[in-house]
């Protein structure tokens, strides 16, 4: 059980950081494929920041579901 506790916050902080440099930092290289997608026009932005946030809120989500195992389990 200590293993999934542990899977779960890191993969939260993970999320959470990767979604916070892409959304809030605007680093779109660390999205695979986003600048030749959005040199072609496939892309945009708003793809870029959407994809940030969903990262940023899955971390979040993550995390306070680990430190609720932590805490009740």
């Amino acid at each position: 059980m200590v293993v999934i506790k542990l899977i779960v916050i890191l993969l939260g902080a993970a999320f959470l950081l990767f979604g916070y440099w892409i959304r809030f930092r605007k680093k779109y290289h660390l999205i695979n494929g986003f600048k030749a997608d959005y040199q072609a026009g496939r892309k945009d932005e708003r793809y870029a920041e959407r994809v940030g946030m969903i990262e940023f809120v899955l971390g979040i989500v993550l995390l306070v579901i680990g430190i609720l195992f932590i805490i009740f389990i």
